[in-house]
């Protein structure tokens, strides 16, 4: 029987990359001579690698890695922030469509849909993880033998056992650059040689020019030759152990850079990252060593990638696409990228990128590009933004992302603009761009039953509803979902018609409705003729059409009864209604001091920590004062 398994998967083997359909293949029970797989991923790092063309780097260790395997130039992350993106990593379904996208929140996962570690221990797989999680839900018992800080390939039960095995490096997360003591502690073994010149550091354009900021930026390069001090003792190990030529190695980071206008945000400073890979001798095919591969690929391929790999067939649920093993897809025309609650603050962002251009939709341009944020604020370079900014001495560049609004569209040329600071969206020149990416924004929002444009406070009503979020949309008529992007896209436009947003305002669907009134509170000229339906609206069974309502009022000078409501709202029983009250009456400015007594009551017995930041920072603009709670 062994040997017989051992003849299957040869066959596996010697079809792997010649793209020959294998009809009906399905794995061993116990995959004898399979490969061993081992991610080396990191966090918080752009492609700041020498083999990625940075002459600023010292990574001697993955350059070598990618010297010895493949380079992929276009790999780009699911949102520039770990969480979400890290969901989307683990079960190969968009965050957006899982319902994980809200940074800090709580799923449920729905029955179909498991971490693809699991797949992999059925067939035999030895599965460790060291060992961060972070997947926005509960991880299910069956995901990994061992997740853990001692979590390692070599504690497998047979050593002839193959084994995937996950290695995370946490010293490069922005808290190592905004932290003196952890950036010291990470860097503590480099040796002069491996120390950079901060004056000598290419900065981009949309940061100051400061000693501060250079600072930061040296932290950044310094922190990232101690992650490849790290990595380089991974892959020594499996060379020690006679493993390396058995294991494919897997090395890429969540996403961008740890620094304002990059981590969180969907431009490449935010999404681009790292992606090199290292297959075994026996398995490359025409010689691809040191090859840099341009296909566009997502994180949200890594899923079923790994699947093909060991041999097994990803399932139907995933949404990503496996860039690696037999009988492919076609390779993609677009990556995808999705920002939306980011801690305390909402902004609904939605990019694509091709291998030329990136399109950015914002859903809330009304809101500034650096929304106060507590987590941000604390490090460095976004204080010296600030205090730049206050003396006008900012360059151009940089005084773009400190507007108090945004464009509706972005698009950027990424061949000739590779920090995106020069908008295209107006150009006549780029209209056709424009409109295809424009559409394949629009067509994925349908496709993938995008529900990060349902209120974060209606999704935790219908989750109950429905028993996870993912369902919410997953049977609902197209129709439905297409009414819902269209509103959202209507309610940001300033050229649609107004009487659209006013029969969405009294849609059947408490969705559409909130688009609708969003909608209307953009546009205070026209939504002073609504005055009686937004009054009506106040009364609406749901929340957030109830906090769009007010919000609009307060648009137009009538704050009387939005306040009456507002207040009830920060006392609901709805903790993310609550958290969008507290942020209306935030985004208000004077029009909120009446509820300075019931702003003060939100300081504590909060059901998250969220409502009591933005509530402290409301007072703190109201009262002159400097209380910050953490």
């Amino acid at each position: 029987m062994r040997q017989l398994l051992q003849f299957k998967f040869s066959l596996l083997l010697a079809f792997f990359f010649l793209g020959t359909p294998l009809a009906k293949a399905t794995p061993p029970e116990s995959p004898t001579g399979a490969p061993n797989i081992i991610w080396i991923s990191c966090e918080d790092i752009s492609p700041h690698l020498g083999c990625y063309g940075d002459k600023d780097a010292i990574t001697p260790n993955i350059d070598q890695l990618a010297n010895s395997g493949i380079l992929y130039k276009n790999a780009f992350t699911t949102a520039g922030v770990c969480a979400p993106c890290r969901s989307a990593i683990i079960t190969g379904v968009y965050q957006s469509t899982l319902g994980t996208h809200h940074m800090r929140c709580d799923a449920k996962l729905p029955k179909a849909v498991k971490p693809f570690p699991v797949y992999l221990r059925k067939a035999g797989y030895y599965c460790t993880n060291n060992s961060k999680q972070d997947y926005q839900f509960k991880t299910p018992a069956d995901v990994w033998d061992q997740s853990d800080k001692k979590a390692h390939w070599k504690n497998r039960p047979d050593p002839k056992q193959p084994f995937f095995a996950v290695f995370n490096f946490t010293g490069c997360h922005e808290s190592g650059i905004a932290s003196k003591s952890k950036y010291k502690q990470i860097t503590k073994d480099l040796s002069p040689q491996q120390r950079q010149d901060a004056d000598q550091l290419t900065l981009p354009p949309y940061y100051p020019d400061t000693p501060v900021v250079r600072e930061d930026w040296k932290r950044n390069y310094e922190l990232i030759t101690a992650m490849d001090v790290w990595a380089g003792s991974l892959i020594q190990e499996l060379k020690d152990a006679g493993e390396y030529e058995n294991t494919i190695v897997m090395y890429w980071s969540d996403h961008g850079v740890g620094l304002p206008r990059a981590k969180r945000w969907l431009y490449d400073s935010g999404t681009h990252i790292p992606l090199i890979v290292k297959l075994p001798d026996r398995w490359k095919v025409n010689n691809k060593i040191g090859v840099v591969e341009n296909e566009l690929i997502s994180s949200l391929d890594f899923a079923p990638t790994v699947l093909k790999l060991a041999g097994l067939k990803p399932p139907s649920h995933m949404q990503g696409r496996a860039f690696l093993g037999s009988d492919l897809k076609p390779q993609r025309d677009y990556v995808y990228g999705a920002r939306d609650r980011m801690d305390e603050r909402y902004d609904i962002i939605r990019s694509v990128r091709d291998r030329k251009y990136r399109y950015i939709r914002n859903y809330e341009p009304h809101k500034a590009y650096y929304q106060y944020m507590n987590t941000p604020e604390k490090g460095a370079t976004m204080r010296e933004l600030r205090r730049v900014d206050a003396l006008g001495k900012l360059s151009t560049e940089a005084k773009l992302f400190m507007q108090l609004s945004k464009p509706a569209e972005e698009l950027y040329d990424l061949d000739v603009d590779p920090y995106e600071v020069h908008n295209l969206s107006n150009d006549l020149q780029y209209e056709r761009v424009l409109t295809r990416l424009r559409n394949a924004h629009l067509e994925w929002v349908v496709d993938t039953r995008d529900i990060g444009l349902i209120p974060e406070s209606e999704i935790q009503i219908r989750e109950s509803q429905v028993g996870a979020r993912y369902n919410i949309l997953k049977n609902a008529n197209p129709d439905l979902i297409e009414q819902i992007r269209n509103t959202a896209n209507l309610a940001v436009s300033d050229n649609s018609d107004f009487n659209n947003l006013k029969k969405a305002a009294s849609h059947a669907d408490s969705i559409v409705r909130y688009w609708g009134l969003i909608g209307i509170g953009n546009r205070p000229d026209e939504a002073v003729t609504c005055k009686a339906a937004l009054i009506a609206a106040l009364s609406d069974r749901s929340p957030c059409v109830r906090i769009a309502a007010s919000r609009a009022l307060l648009k137009i000078n009538e704050p009387q009864q939005a306040l009456s409501t507002l207040k009830i709202e920060l006392e609901g029983e709805h903790p993310w209604a609550r958290l969008r009250a507290a942020i209306v009456l935030d985004e208000s400015g004077e029009a909120a001091r009446p509820l300075i007594p019931e702003l003060k009551r939100c300081l504590t017995n909060q059901p998250n920590k969220y409502i009591t930041r933005v509530a402290n920072r409301t007072l703190n603009v109201l009262l002159d004062s400097n209380n910050i709670v953490k």
